[in-house]
């Protein structure tokens, strides 16, 4: 599998990134260990520095917990605390700029979600 970083921010915050998505998405789940930091070194062509600081933001954020000689394993509750922080800063963030946009367009917010059901996306 290739990655595409861009260069919009850091890579190591775009791995974070993915790691934090591979969670919400179910691919990674509680108790399950992250690739060691050699391994998607060298898969992707990174700097192992790289890996272990997107790694380290994970263990800061409480999102997985080093075992010594083990590796690094997602923390139980993991996902359940991502999706919690997601969606508040959905809602902070995201949302509001999304509303103004529709209201710029003269979008109705109903009239949306039903071409959104009958689109197949909901």
């Amino acid at each position: 599998m290739t990655i595409g970083w861009n260069d919009n921010a850091p890579i190591y915050r775009q791995l974070k990134e993915r790691v934090i998505g591979m969670m919400l998405d179910g691919v990674i789940k509680s108790g399950d260990a992250l690739p060691s930091v050699r391994q998607i070194a060298a898969e992707y062509q990174l700097n192992p520095i790289t890996v272990s600081r997107a790694y380290q933001e994970l263990v800061d954020e409480t999102l997985v917990e080093k075992r010594r000689g083990l590796g690094m394993y997602v923390i139980d509750g993991a996902r359940d605390k991502l999706l919690a922080s997601e969606r508040e800063r959905f809602i902070r963030e995201e949302w509001p700029a999304l509303l103004e946009r529709i209201g710029r367009l003269g979008l109705d917010l109903n009239q949306l979600m039903q071409s959104s059901k009958v689109g197949g996306a909901a």
